[in-house]
């Protein structure tokens, strides 16, 4: 490989003007950086179309998955473990510096549908979360009672039992939520056959 011109960056944020000031054919950068981190360098320069098919390699001391997909999704083409040797590095930029415009522009086409993809599920995710708290809300303010003056007048019944009228004592209002409200009537026997429960969505008369 032929002699190089290195620029050096002593943070983040020189690290940014000169790469727009130089425009180098390759950036190597660590992924923790004074002033913005390694990660936020590869962002930036991914957003803006002077930087975006810039080859960007990462060293990072951090050789968890998590860290290193981070890396990737920020916009390294590269992410190197350290301790990293010379050699592996240079291998790594030569690689890279193959790679024609075109592969590159592509790489970053797909690159940019995933994000959008992410961006996409991530508000699915945040709406559906939403709703569920709506409702879970919407539940806990609903007022389950018991009440003598139900919203729907409690019928007059006979004991199955005996064929005695049943003395209506009180309704339950319960149900899901205010929108799906279900009433429960309680009935006495007056001669003593025990106690009845009506449901007026289903008109079923039980013995409780």
């Amino acid at each position: 490989m032929s002699a190089c011109i290195t620029h050096e960056a002593e943070d983040g944020r020189e690290a940014l003007a000169k790469t727009f000031a130089h425009h180098p054919d390759v950036l190597v950068t660590e992924t923790r950086l004074p002033g913005i981190s390694g990660f936020e360098l590869c962002s930036l320069l991914r957003q803006d179309a002077a930087t975006r098919t810039i080859p960007i390699v990462v060293v990072t001391g951090d050789a968890r998955e998590d860290q290193i997909n981070r890396a990737k999704a920020a916009g390294a083409d590269s992410v190197l473990v350290k301790p990293c040797l010379p050699e592996a590095l240079l291998v790594e930029i030569v690689r890279l510096l193959g790679q024609s415009a075109e592969l590159r522009e592509r790489a970053m086409a797909v690159r940019e549908k995933v994000w959008r993809e992410l961006a996409r599920s991530n508000q699915l995710i945040d709406e559906a979360l939403a709703t569920q708290r709506r409702k879970v809300m919407l539940n806990r303010v609903y007022n389950r009672h018991d009440t003598t003056k139900p919203p729907a007048a409690p019928p007059s019944l006979f004991c199955p039992t005996c064929n005695h009228s049943l003395e209506y004592q009180h309704s339950h209002i319960g149900g899901v939520n205010e929108h799906h409200a279900e009433q429960w009537d309680y009935f006495q026997c007056r001669a003593g056959c025990g106690t009845f429960q009506y449901r007026q969505r289903t008109r079923n008369l039980r013995k409780v």
